[in-house]
């Protein structure tokens, strides 16, 4: 089976977006729907508090551990929900940046959002995301 996840434009729309406006997701796939990752390190302690650059960090590489527990990896992500505490949009640029970073060259339909406060003390960022994988 090809990779069960196809990234579609959509020329009628803007080309300003770092991301596809649509992906679909083949016949014969599983899909995988994670909680929101957090910036929490092993202990379950918030990171970097004040820190979204380096939290951001953190929330991706505990997204990537959850999604390969499913058999999954950043690659086989249909959809990303970005959620940044804060009111300025220089904050949501900066997490924005260590996220599309940590998904590469797969530029998945995302959205990015601030909003007033996260479940942990402390917490700036939080992502959860949409993945499929080939059944089997």
């Amino acid at each position: 089976m090809s990779h069960p996840v196809r990234l579609l434009p959509v020329p009628a729309l803007a080309d300003v977006a770092p991301y596809a406006y649509l992906a679909t997701v083949e016949p014969g796939t599983r899909l995988v729907f994670t909680a929101g990752a957090c910036p929490l390190d092993a202990e379950g302690r918030t990171v970097a508090p004040g820190d979204h650059a380096t939290q951001a960090r953190q929330v991706m590489a505990n997204l990537e551990t959850a999604l390969a527990a499913a058999g999954a990896t950043l690659a086989d992500v249909v959809k990303s929900t970005v959620y940044v505490a804060t009111t300025r949009q220089q904050d949501l640029v900066t997490v924005w940046e260590v996220v599309r970073a940590a998904f590469g060259d797969h530029a998945a339909p995302s959205t990015l959002l601030g909003v007033t406060v996260l479940g942990y003390s402390g917490q700036l960022v939080e992502v959860e995301a949409i993945a499929a994988v080939p059944a089997s």
